[in-house]
C-alpha cells in the first residue's frame, strides 16, 4: 500500500494544521522519493502508459483480453453478484475467448451499484486494501464504491500524467490550480493558498467575481506557475474577466489543463487566444472505468487502452453513443460492462482527420455542463466543487439543487429506505461549508427529482435565466 493511501485518512488532520506546520509538513512529504508517496506500482503504471502508446492493434487486443478474462474470473469466483448475475443470464466467463464474446455479459446499471454495494466487493482483497470513494457523476445521483489501495491512486496519477504531457506537464511542475478547493467559506476570505505537499497555488473556483479576480492574477503573476489546471468554467470566467476589462494574460504558460467539465471546441479556441497556449482537455470519472484524453496534436478523445476496455451503445437521435466500460487493475470491486451514463460523438476519420492512435476515439464527449449557483454577492458556485467523494450523500437516491433566486439554494434529496434524517444537519453543514456565508440554503424532501429529455438525473434546476444553468 502506497503511504498516500496510507496518510489519507488523515487529511482532514492535515488541512487544519497551524500555517507554519501545515507548511513544514508538505514540504517534507514532497521531497519523499515519488515510489514511497504513490507506492511500488507506480512505475509499473508509468510504463504501461508510455508502452502502450506504441502497440499494434494486435498487441491492444491481446492485453485487454487478459485484462477482461482476469476481471471476469475474479468477480465469478469471489463476487456474490455476479455469480448471481452471471447464473442468471447463462453467462459462463472461463469461455471468453475473444473480446467479442463479452457481448454475452449484461451490462452493469448504476442502480445495481446502489442496491447491491456489498455483493459486487471481492472477498479475496482484504477491508484494509479497500478505498471507499462516492461520486454524483454528472448526474445527481449518489453512487458509492471500493477502489483498491495501493494500485488505483497510482495508476490514475500514471496515467494522468503521461496524457497531461502532451499539453506541456512535466514532473516537479508548479501548478495554479481552480478546481473546488474550499479556500474560505467566506464571501470575503482569501482566494487562495499554496499546497505545500505539491507546491502547488490552490485558488479558489467560487470567488470569480469582477471585484475580487484581480487579487487572483497577482496572485498567479506572484507564484509564476507552468500551467494553469481549472474547471472550464472558471477558466472562461477568468478570460471573460480579462476581455471584458479590456487587460491581457501575463503570466507565460507551457499549456491550461481543463478536465471534469465540458468545454466546447469553440470555448477551447477562445481560451487558447487569451492565455497564449493550448488547452488541453480530457474525459474521466469517479468510477475510474474508463479514460480518454487528447492527443498529441489533435482534439481528439483518445481511450487509453491499458487502462480500461470502453464498447459504445447504440447511437441515440442526435448520433450520440453512451460510454460503457469494463475496469482493469482494481479487484477489491471490478465493474463489469458498466453503463456510465455519458454520452460521445463516436469520431470519423473521414471528417475528423488521420488518427494519431489506432484506440477508440471520439470527437465530441457530452459530459457535465458548466453549472454553477449564484451567490447574493454575485459569486458563481461550480456544481462540479460538490462532487464530494465520502460518504456524505449516502443512502440519498438523488440529489439536486434548485435556484430561482440569487443567495438561495433549495437542496432536494430524495431518500432511501436506510438514510437517517439524523443526519441532515451534518449534510447541511457540508454545503454551507462549499457555497459560503452569501447563500441562503434549504433543504428538502421530495419522492423524485427533475430530469433531462433522455431521462437522466440533473444536478441543477435554475430558473436564473441566463446564468445558473447554461455556460459560464
Amino acid at each position: 500500500m502506497s503511504l498516500e493511501d496510507r496518510l489519507y485518512p488523515m487529511l482532514g488532520l492535515y488541512e487544519r494544521l497551524p500555517g507554519g506546520l501545515k507548511k513544514a509538513a508538505g514540504m517534507a512529504y514532497r521531497w519523499l522519493p515519488q515510489s514511497w508517496r504513490l507506492g511500488k506500482r507506480f512505475r509499473e503504471f508509468e510504463r504501461l502508459a508510455s508502452a502502450c502508446e506504441g502497440w499494434s492493434v494486435e498487441e491492444i487486443r491481446a492485453y485487454q483480453l487478459k485484462q477482461v478474462r482476469q476481471v471476469l474470473i475474479q468477480a465469478a469466483g469471489y463476487c456474490p453478484f455476479y455469480q448471481g448475475r452471471f447464473s442468471r443470464a447463462g453467462f459462463r466467463p472461463e469461455l471468453v475467448k475473444d473480446l467479442d464474446d463479452l457481448e454475452q455479459c449484461p451490462t452493469l446499471e448504476k442502480s445495481d451499484l446502489l442496491r447491491n454495494l456489498g455483493g459486487m466487493v471481492s472477498s479475496a482483497v482484504p477491508a484494509r486494501e479497500r478505498l471507499y470513494v462516492t461520486t454524483g457523476g454528472s448526474t445527481g445521483v449518489p453512487v458509492g464504491f471500493y477502489l483498491q489501495r495501493g494500485v488505483s491512486r497510482p495508476k490514475e496519477q500514471a496515467f494522468l500524467e503521461a496524457q497531461w504531457r502532451r499539453g506541456g506537464y512535466f514532473k516537479g511542475a508548479r501548478l495554479a490550480v481552480i478546481r473546488g478547493h474550499v479556500i474560505s467559506d467566506r464571501a470575503r476570505g482569501r482566494v487562495s493558498s499554496v499546497d505545500a505537499t505539491r507546491d502547488w497555488l490552490m485558488l479558489s473556483s467560487s470567488h470569480l467575481t469582477a471585484e475580487r479576480l484581480p487579487e487572483y492574477l497577482e496572485a498567479i503573476e506572484r507564484f509564476r506557475p507552468d500551467l494553469l489546471h481549472a474547471y472550464p468554467s472558471a477558466a472562461l470566467q477568468l478570460a471573460e474577466f480579462l476581455e471584458t476589462s479590456g487587460q491581457h494574460w501575463r503570466t507565460p504558460l507551457r499549456g491550461v489543463l481543463c478536465g471534469s467539465e465540458r468545454l466546447t471546441l469553440a470555448q477551447k479556441r477562445l481560451l487558447e487566444r487569451v492565455f497564449g497556449c493550448r488547452v488541453y482537455r480530457w474525459y474521466g470519472h469517479a468510477e475510474r472505468v474508463v479514460l480518454a484524453a487528447e492527443g498529441r496534436r489533435s482534439d481528439l478523445f483518445y481511450f487509453w487502452p491499458a487502462y480500461g476496455l470502453v464498447e459504445f451503445g447504440p447511437p441515440d437521435p442526435e448520433g450520440l453513443c453512451e460510454v460503457i466500460g469494463t475496469s482493469f487493475h482494481n479487484l477489491a470491486m471490478p465493474l463489469i460492462r458498466y453503463r456510465t451514463g455519458d454520452f460521445v460523438r463516436l469520431a470519423d476519420p473521414r471528417t475528423d482527420g488521420e488518427l494519431e492512435f489506432p484506440w477508440a476515439v471520439a470527437a465530441e464527449v457530452a459530459g457535465r455542463e458548466q453549472e454553477y449557483l449564484v451567490s447574493g454577492t454575485g459569486r458563481r458556485i461550480s456544481l462540479t466543487a460538490f462532487n464530494m467523494h465520502d460518504a456524505v450523500f449516502d443512502d440519498l437516491y438523488a440529489v439536486q439543487f434548485f435556484q430561482d433566486e440569487p443567495g438561495c439554494a433549495e437542496f432536494r434529496y430524495v431518500p432511501g429506505p436506510q438514510f437517517d434524517r439524523t443526519r441532515l444537519p451534518a449534510i447541511e453543514a457540508r454545503i454551507r461549508r462549499k457555497l459560503g456565508d452569501d447563500f441562503r440554503v434549504v433543504l428538502r424532501e421530495v419522492s423524485e427529482t427533475e430530469k433531462t429529455a433522455r431521462g437522466k438525473h440533473r444536478w441543477l434546476v435554475s430558473r436564473l435565466g441566463g446564468g445558473g444553468g447554461g455556460n459560464a
